[in-house]
C-alpha cells in the first residue's frame, strides 16, 4: 500500500467522523505516520523483521463493524471459561458491543470516542499515545492515525473485577484483505485488581494484516494481569502492548506465540513509580516459514522497583525468532533490582534465532542482571530417557515440555493454562498425561 493510498482512507475516515473528539489526534499521527511510513531493514529496531513486504498488498481498512460475524462465529473462538468471563469482540479492528458481553458491575466499558468527551476526558487525553514515546516509528503512528471504533476500559478505585476479561480479536478475511487496527485503553485505579487475556484469529483465506495496540495505566496499590495467546496460521500481525504504572503497583504478563506467518511483539512496562514491581513471561514455539520477534522495554524511572523477566524460544523447521529485551535505569532510579533471561532452543539446522538483551544503567546503586543462552536438546538427558524404554520422540517432547513448563506455569488462571497446555502438547506431539 502505497502513502497515498493510505492518506485515501484517511480522509475518508476523517470525513465519515468529523465530529469525534479524537480528529486532532487521528491528525498529527497520520503526520507522523506520513513523515516515518512503514519501517524497513535501516531501521535499527525492526533490522531482523521485514515488515515493509507485507504492505505490498492492498489492503480494506475498514471503519465500521463488520455484521457479518455472527454469534455463531464467535462461539469457534471463544476461550475455555467463557462462561465466566467477560467477553469484548473486535471485528476488523472496530470493537463490537452487540458481540460482547459484559456482566461484571466494577467493570466499565466504553467506546474511546466516547470517553474521550466524557468524565474520563483527562484520562484519554493524559495516556493515550503514551506508547508513542517508546515505539518511535510508523507502525505504532498508523495505528493511532486510524483509531476509530475502540474501546475504553476502567476499573474504579477499590474494585476488584472478579470475573477475567477476555479480548478477541477476529479478522474477517473471507471477501478481501483486511488491515485490522484494534485498539485499547485500560486504566486500573487506586487498589483495583483486574485480569485480561487476549487472543487473535482469523477467518477466511484472504490476506490479513492485524496491527493492534493496547495501552493499559495502573494506579497505586492496584494489580494487573494480562495473557496474551497468538496462534493464528498464515496471518502477520504486530501486537503492541504498553503498561505504565503511576502508582506503586503490580504487573504481571505472559505473551504465548505459537502460530502466525510474521508476529512482532512490542510489550514496554514503564515503572513510573516507588516500588513497582513487574513480571513478564515470555514463551514461543514456532516451526515451518514462520517469525516471530519480540521486543520488550521495561523503563525505571523511580527508585526502589523490582522487575523479573524470563522468555523461552523453542524454533522449529525454517522458522526465525527475535529478542530483544531492553532495561533502561534513569538517574532517579535508584535501589531498582531488574533481572532478564531468554533461553532458546533450536530443534533444526535451518532454524535461528537473533538474541539481543541489553542494559542501560544511569543509576550507581542497583542490581541487574541479563543474560541469553541457544543451544539444542541435552544429548545426555535424551539418552538418560532412551534408556528407561522411552521413544524418541516422546523423550523429546517431555523434554521440551519441561523446557516450556517454566513460563506456564505463570499463567495463573488454570483453565487457560490447561488450554495453553494442551496447544504445547499437540504442538510437541504427544498427549498429555
Amino acid at each position: 500500500m502505497t502513502i497515498e493510498l493510505f492518506k485515501e482512507y484517511f480522509e475518508q475516515l476523517q470525513q465519515a467522523d468529523h465530529k469525534s473528539s479524537l480528529g486532532t489526534v487521528r491528525q498529527n499521527a497520520f503526520n507522523a505516520f506520513s513523515k516515518m511510513g512503514i519501517p524497513g531493514l535501516k531501521h535499527e529496531e525492526w533490522k531482523y523483521t521485514r515488515i515493509s513486504g507485507v504492505f505490498n498488498k492492498e489492503f480494506k481498512v475498514p471503519f465500521v463493524a463488520d455484521v457479518s460475524i455472527t454469534k455463531a462465529e464467535v462461539d469457534a473462538v471463544r476461550l475455555p471459561g467463557h462462561e465466566e468471563a467477560n467477553e469484548l469482540v473486535f471485528v476488523n479492528g472496530i470493537f463490537s458491543f452487540e458481540l460482547s458481553k459484559i456482566f461484571s458491575k466494577d467493570l466499565t466499558v466504553l467506546p474511546l470516542e466516547e470517553a474521550a468527551a466524557n468524565e474520563y476526558k483527562e484520562i484519554v487525553s493524559t495516556h493515550l499515545g503514551h506508547s508513542a514515546r517508546y515505539q518511535k516509528d510508523g507502525i505504532n503512528a498508523l495505528n493511532t492515525a486510524f483509531v476509530h471504533g475502540g474501546v475504553f476500559i476502567h476499573v474504579s478505585k477499590g474494585k476488584i473485577v472478579e470475573h477475567p476479561v477476555y479480548i478477541y480479536n477476529i479478522t474477517d478475511a473471507r471477501f478481501a484483505p483486511i488491515l485490522s487496527q484494534p485498539r485499547s485503553l485500560i486504566y486500573v485505579g487506586v487498589n483495583a485488581q483486574m485480569k485480561l487475556v487476549e487472543t487473535f484469529s482469523t477467518m477466511g483465506e484472504q490476506e490479513s494484516f492485524t496491527n493492534q495496540v493496547l495501552e493499559m495505566v495502573v494506579e497505586k496499590d492496584a494489580h494487573a494481569e494480562y495473557y496474551k495467546i497468538q496462534n493464528d496460521a498464515g496471518h502477520s500481525q504486530v501486537s503492541t502492548t504498553h503498561i505504565r504504572q503511576i502508582g506503586k503497583s503490580y504487573t504481571h504478563t505472559v505473551t504465548i506465540s505459537l502460530d502466525g506467518s510474521i508476529v512482532r511483539n512490542n510489550l514496554n512496562v514503564i515503572l513510573d513509580a516507588d516500588h513497582c514491581e513487574s513480571h513478564l513471561y515470555g514463551l514461543y514455539l514456532m516451526k515451518g516459514d514462520t517469525h516471530v520477534d519480540n521486543h520488550t522495554v521495561v523503563d525505571n524511572v523511580q527508585p526502589n522497583c523490582f522487575s523479573n523477566e524470563l522468555y523461552k524460544g523453542i524454533m522449529d523447521g525454517n522458522a526465525t525468532g527475535v529478542f530483544n529485551g531492553k532495561i533502561f535505569v534513569e538517574p532517579d532510579a535508584q535501589k531498582t533490582n531488574a533481572y532478564q533471561s531468554n533461553k532458546n532452543i533450536l530443534l533444526s539446522d535451518s532454524a535461528s534465532i537473533n538474541a539481543k538483551p541489553q542494559l542501560e544503567i544511569f543509576a550507581d546503586d542497583v542490581k541487574c542482571s541479563h543474560g541469553c543462552t541457544v543451544g539444542s536438546l541435552d544429548e545426555e538427558a535424551m539418552f538418560y530417557l532412551r534408556s528407561r524404554g522411552i521413544s524418541e520422540k516422546t523423550a523429546r517432547s517431555l523434554m521440551l515440555h519441561a523446557f516450556a513448563d517454566n513460563v506456564l506455569e505463570h499463567i495463573n488462571l488454570p483453565v487457560i493454562r490447561d488450554y495453553v497446555d494442551e496447544l504445547i502438547s499437540e504442538r510437541l506431539g504427544y498427549e498429555m498425561v
